[in-house]
């Protein structure tokens, strides 16, 4: 008899283990900000506002700080440092150097294992500051783009590609033109 109870619960268990359903790791993906380029750009500019990741020159360190989605790896008097990893071959940094808590200058630097893809990298972004900023400079590997219109104070983005044979090395460097 123990054993028909048993055989019966063991089966039960089996029949309704079998009927349960497991949801499926359902990832929504995250809607694209830049479908036109590279996925990492969404990471790096993170915004069609601003200059760079929603934010402007001229802004005070209390923005940069609610803009940013982690805490600064540094901070100092007028200047405050991040750093992201994008994925296993790709992170970037990011420098915020202000005066009197008004942003002065912005710069990035992407490291990447993979030269086609930081190569693709450095093409999307002098397309996309090319479509923001019209009329770039190139000059010994620097690409220039500056801001004089509308009522935004001139404002320079300087664009390298300073990668070596086993790194791609990309460099963006936005500053008030003085």
């Amino acid at each position: 008899m123990r054993q028909i109870i048993y055989l019966s619960l063991l089966f039960i268990t089996i029949v309704f283990s079998s009927c349960q359903q497991n949801p499926k790791a359902n990832q929504e993906k995250k809607e694209r900000i830049f479908p036109e380029y590279s996925e990492a750009l969404d990471e790096i500019i993170r915004s069609k506002e601003g200059v760079i990741r929603g934010i402007d020159l001229n802004s005070k360190a209390i923005l940069i700080t609610k803009t940013e989605t982690k805490e600064p790896s540094e901070v100092a008097h007028d200047y405050l440092y991040f750093e992201y990893a994008i994925d296993s071959t790709t992170n970037y940094s990011v420098t915020y150097n202000l005066q009197k808590d008004s942003l002065d200058e912005v710069e990035v630097q992407i490291n990447c294992n993979d030269l086609d893809l930081s190569s693709r990298l450095f093409t999307d972004l002098k397309m996309y500051y090319e479509k923001k900023l019209p009329n770039p400079t190139e000059d010994k590997g620097f690409v220039v783009y500056n801001c004089f219109e509308g009522q935004r104070k001139p404002f320079v983005v300087s664009l390298t590609d300073n990668s070596s044979p086993n790194m791609g090395i990309i460099n963006l460097f936005i500053y008030r033109d003085k």
